[in-house]
């Protein structure tokens, strides 16, 4: 099934092709690695981890890097006001950082580079865009001169021409030729980490990191690249033009971005009192997977207003899948015998959420197919119309979305031993000793498993 994303460069729904048949390269923008991301930065992630999930279903295997910013104005001002080392500063928050995705279900990407363990990398790249006249020096800093990359804005599409004198496109406090221009490297002030250079002991800019670190991993030109739209202008424009300043050659193919997470309709703030980490939310519900579910539920190109009513039904949507899962399961289990008689069952759900992934990762479509599924299964178990074949199959199906969708818990084995003592409990209940049906009962809570008895058949849980 062909895929289609919406590609930043040009504004336009446009069919996937990789560089390299069966192999995506992509690259998505991590974390400043200064503070404790919050659910909005979690928002974008996890919509990464989808698209990377999907890939995957759909065919191509994906090598995925993310970055970590350990060096900039925020991460050596976080580690001089608390008087630690830069490294040991950082690395509270990326320790901090890998915990949150661990407990949101995020794939780990294949490699995750910091950027003070490639600064040779960033020099390199400074001398090529030297060597190709596309940069000047002031005070031991280097700067890009952007009136020398013609394609500049074609991104986010703004035109440069119309800044002011004077109007600051990079926030950066050091002297340039041009309020335009941007730093590739910083001569360091007292105090400050440096690096060794051509130019002067500092460091790199923060444009300059993620270029280079892409590069490291993925090759000049890559499939690609993720961030949230604040990161269109002017991080991503700059990484364009010293990129393909550098090469000459097209850096990346695709560019998507995610929209903001708002909350109860508004922007979050600390002084409004709606800024919430992963932390805060799980305080109030202990449920991960609806955190999850609910940042799947907006397609990621529209705002997602977070409201605690939203989790609540976010969590609603979850316990119907865990449910049918079980119903399945259950089902399963007691109807053993018999072929499979309603693939079609299983083919529809495939069909519409694959049909849903490839319209440019379409979560929403995805999980109004899901459920017009679940509820079609339910129905087929109520009139017994399916056979255990089936209902293994549909299980099969259900776990093979969740493997993008990553919202339910992985399937439990029980001991040998254990399904055997389930099975005899079953039996006995069929022959109506509740005597011997009572003891096992016991038996296995004492081991740690609870049995709880449906309309749908027997169902069991660790205690």
């Amino acid at each position: 099934m062909p895929l289609t994303l919406y590609n930043t460069l040009g504004r336009t729904l446009q069919p996937f092709a990789s560089i390299e048949p069966g192999h995506v390269r992509m690259y998505t923008c991590g974390p400043t690695i200064y503070n404790r991301v919050h659910i909005g930065n979690l928002r974008t992630f996890v919509w990464e981890d989808v698209l990377r999930r999907s890939l995957k279903r759909l065919g191509w295997r994906v090598t995925q890097v993310m970055n970590l910013t350990d060096v900039d104005d925020k991460t050596i001002r976080g580690a001089a006001q608390a008087q630690r080392p830069l490294r040991e500063f950082t690395e509270r928050y990326a320790e901090a950082f890998f915990r949150d995705l661990d407990t949101l279900g995020v794939e780990k990407a294949e490699h995750y580079p910091r950027a003070t363990e490639h600064v040779p990398e960033m020099i390199a790249l400074i001398e090529k865009l030297k060597a190709r006249g596309h940069t000047y020096e002031s005070d031991g800093s280097v700067w890009f001169r952007i009136s020398t990359f013609p394609d500049y804005g074609k991104l986010s599409g703004i035109d440069l021409s119309h800044a002011r004198q004077g109007a600051r496109v990079a926030d950066d406090e050091y002297e340039k030729d041009d309020p335009k221009d941007f730093a590739l490297w910083k001569a360091a002030k007292p105090g400050e980490p440096a690096w060794d250079s051509p130019y002067s002991s500092g460091r790199p800019g923060w444009h300059l990191e993620c270029s280079a670190m892409s590069m490291r991993y993925l090759g000049e030109s890559f499939d690609i690249h993720t961030g949230a739209v604040d990161n269109i202008f002017p991080h991503h424009e700059n990484e364009i033009a010293q990129s393909e300043g550098a090469t000459g050659k097209k850096f990346v193919n695709y560019w998507l971005h995610a929209e903001h997470l708002i909350v109860d309709g508004e922007k979050m703030s600390k002084s409004k009192g709606n800024f919430y980490l992963l932390s805060d939310v799980l305080a109030r519900r202990s449920d991960p997977a609806a955190v999850r579910y609910l940042f799947l539920s907006v397609p990621y190109r529209q705002k997602l207003n977070f409201t605690f009513d939203a989790l609540d039904a976010a969590a609603a949507a979850v316990q119907r899948l865990r449910n049918v899962e079980a119903n399945l399961s259950d089902y399963a289990r007691r109807r053993p015998e018999g072929e499979e008689t309603a693939a079609e069952l299983t083919e529809k759900l495939r069909a519409a959420f694959d049909d849903a992934l490839a319209d440019d990762l379409n979560t929403a479509k995805a999980l109004g197919a899901l459920f017009d599924w679940v509820r079609d299964v339910n129905l087929s178990i109520e009139r017994g119309e399916i056979t255990g074949a089936d209902a293994r199959a549909a299980l099969g199906a259900l776990r093979g979305v969740d493997a993008v969708l990553g919202v339910l818990p992985p399937p439990e084995i029980l001991p040998a031993e254990v399904e055997a003592l389930i099975e005899e409990r079953l039996a006995a209940r069929g022959r109506k000793d509740f005597t011997r049906s009572d003891a096992i009962r016991a038996d296995l809570l004492a081991r740690g498993v609870v049995l709880e008895d449906t309309p749908h058949g027997t169902r069991w849980k660790k205690a």
